[in-house]
């Protein structure tokens, strides 16, 4: 007993050592870049009233812990330069080399954001030529909580090479290689994204009581860990799915659910392709099954065929008639599957997949004419109703599940970090309530700035790329409203915004893989605003329209050196225009000095222009001559698809 009682002791004094040794901030770490011509704050954890030393460069500054163990110093602004080593002494010494002094980079949003090197346009070229030394990433762990950690998990700083660069984003990799050719000064990159994120969960809790949009709906926000949390909204989502599918979640057996002869009549039904976060089934993570029939005559049977599913996030395995054709653990991987001979029957034949949702959206989604059996010389389309249930919730709390829990585990370890500026890329998420994103938006550059307590320190962001999605000029286009609160967000000090509606190549996938000239262009508005390098760094915006008869003449800022078009016939596409009648129609564009004129046979009185207004804009191929397309943009407000659309809580 008296052995076992000293090892206890001795384990408690251990514990009490280790908790007394001076920490840093798991942010700060070797090879990282300090922001250079500002005060460097430099903060961790010790035993209460410890003293602590810090060097870095030639200064020195000492500072005693509180009485809960936090400690903070700012070093007087450096200027770029380096190496250094920061040298943090205590009751233990703690050493970080290899630190450079540049200029710091946030680099925020959902997957465009994250999208890496490894993933862009000419990969392999890319990252073989990736010797930047002096850029460097640190990618922040996907992680959330309910209230602000003090903490990040342990992050490591990495230096630009051509094996590190391969997950380094894309955007932000791009955007760092053209400041640093064209200034010399070391850059930093703080990879804070998340895929498939919504701008909610970036805000913080402060943020949204304080605006009077969000104030009366955020006080919905149950209290606790997130461990309760999680307990309270897994009973709360079951509940909601029972009612919905009229039986409880439960384990289906795959021999049964998998059969022609299965009995789906009660089952609920959803589109697809469709994430199912936007649709009835609602917020789900976890395992749903859908079905679909379809009738194929005995020819048809017989012939070799393929089953397209466009693409399926996270996980699918996927039967025809019972036999299994195929499985893929990846949410963006497009699937193809063989149909094997025999698999298919004259008559009704039927496909049921396993979907494994694990976070963020669910369920098929992607190319609507990408669902498909293709059969030799014909496709049989598979698009539209499918039938669904859930088996299981895996997890009730994911990164949009609540407001503010992207901000409390990912921004909030990190504040007060300094930095240059922010490089935001996000939106897709919120596409379904673009009316609101005019507000939300503007809410987090304001929260992000009175948090960080820099001023209103620059904020460049990328507009929304071209995707094929339902919507036009005359049904209204959700993406094309998120766009333009894209645009009105300029209205904030100190924003810049680039538009990527030509940068696509497949424009029914989500995620483009030309990340370059968006960092490109990035770079060109902090050349212009930040760096001393006058250039033009934005597209024709849209400032004044005059009517004369039948045509409309529209003039344009940043527009001084001329307009361009890039139709080898003059052809300026995009544009539309409306009378009284509201009926908008492909106008005829052409240039004229510095103004763009319009007309349509069918508007003989024109009131109203739009330009862009659609989901898949690829075609707008108005630019100024300094290469940088035109912002999509209308003229009038008269169809808003999403005015009605609110973020909300669930109550639980």
């Amino acid at each position: 007993m008296t052995k076992i009682i000293l090892s206890l002791l001795l384990l408690v004094n251990f514990r009490v050592s280790i908790s007394a040794q001076v920490q840093l901030s798991n942010f700060f770490g070797s090879n990282m870049v300090l922001q250079r011509n500002a005060v460097i704050p430099v903060w961790g954890w010790a035993s209460p009233g410890e003293k602590i030393t810090l060097q870095l460069h030639r200064q020195t500054k000492m500072v005693k812990a509180d009485n809960k163990g936090n400690w903070m110093v700012k070093f007087n602004p450096e200027k770029a330069g380096g190496p250094y080593d920061l040298i943090v002494t205590g009751k233990n010494k703690l050493t970080l080399n290899n630190i450079l002094l540049g200029d710091v980079w946030l680099c925020s949003g959902q997957s465009n954001m994250e999208w890496s090197v490894g993933q862009s346009n000419n990969a392999p070229t890319e990252m073989s030529s990736a010797n930047y030394p002096m850029i460097r990433q640190v990618k922040i762990p996907h992680t959330i909580n309910s209230v602000p950690e003090k903490d990040l998990p342990e992050v490591e700083w990495k230096v630009c090479d051509p094996l590190s660069v391969k997950g380094f984003t894309g955007v932000g990799y791009f955007f760092a290689r053209n400041i640093l050719e064209n200034t010399n000064v070391p850059i930093g990159l703080v990879n804070d994204c998340w895929g498939g994120t919504n701008i909610e969960t970036w805000i913080s809790r402060e943020g949204f009581a304080s605006h009077e949009t969000f104030k009366d709906r955020f006080a919905a926000m149950p209290k606790g860990n997130l461990d309760s949390v999680n307990k309270m909204k897994i009973a709360a989502i079951a509940n909601r799915v029972e009612k919905l599918q009229n039986s409880k979640p439960v384990i289906l057996n795959p021999d049964q659910v998998t059969a022609i002869t299965f009995n789906d009549s009660q089952w609920p039904e959803m589109q697809v392709p469709q994430l199912w976060e936007t649709q009835l089934l609602g917020e789900v993570d976890g395992v749903v099954w859908l079905r679909k029939s379809f009738t194929l005559t005995a020819e048809q049977a017989a012939k070799p065929a393929e089953l397209w599913l466009s693409k399926i996030d996270d996980d699918d395995i996927t039967y025809i008639n019972g036999v299994k054709v195929g499985f893929t653990n990846q949410w963006d991987a497009v699937r193809k599957y063989t149909v094997g001979n025999g698999i298919l029957k004259e008559g009704r034949n039927t496909i049921a997949i396993k979907i494994t949702d694990n976070t963020g959206g669910g369920g098929i989604y992607g190319d609507a004419d990408a669902v498909k059996l293709q059969l030799s010389g014909e496709a049989i389309p598979l698009k539209g109703k499918w039938k669904f249930q859930v088996e299981s919730v895996l997890k009730a709390t994911g990164e949009n599940s609540l407001p503010s829990l992207c901000y409390n585990a990912m921004i909030a370890p990190i504040l007060p970090m300094a930095f240059k500026g922010v490089l935001w890329y996000q939106g897709e998420s919120n596409a379904a309530r673009a009316f609101e994103y005019r507000k939300a938006f503007p809410l987090m550059i304001q929260d992000w700035r009175r948090k960080f307590g820099q001023g209103n320190f620059p904020f460049y962001f990328v507009q929304l790329a071209s995707f094929v999605t339902e919507g036009n000029s005359n049904k209204g286009c959700g993406w094309a409203e998120l766009r333009e609160a894209q645009t009105m967000a300029l209205r904030e000090p100190n924003t810049g915004m680039v538009v990527t509606t030509d940068l696509v190549t497949h424009p029914t996938d989500i995620h483009p893989t030309n990340k370059q000239d968006v960092g490109k262009r990035l770079a060109a508005i902090a050349l212009q605003n930040l760096y001393g390098k006058p250039m033009v760094c934005s597209g024709p915006v849209y400032q004044k329209m005059t009517v004369a008869g039948n045509e409309v003449y529209l003039q344009f800022e940043h527009s001084k050196n001329g307009l361009i078009t890039t139709d080898k016939n003059g052809k300026i596409k995009g544009f539309e225009i409306a009378g009284a009648d509201q009926q908008f129609y492909a106008a005829n564009a052409t240039i004229r000095g510095n103004k763009v004129v319009l007309s349509a046979d069918q508007v003989q009185h024109p009131v109203a222009v739009h330009f862009g207004w659609i989901g898949d804009a690829t075609n707008c191929n108005l630019y100024n001559k300094e290469g940088f397309p035109a912002v999509p943009f209308r003229t009038d407000q008269w169809l808003q698809v999403t005015k009605e659309a609110k973020y909300t809580i669930e109550k639980f």
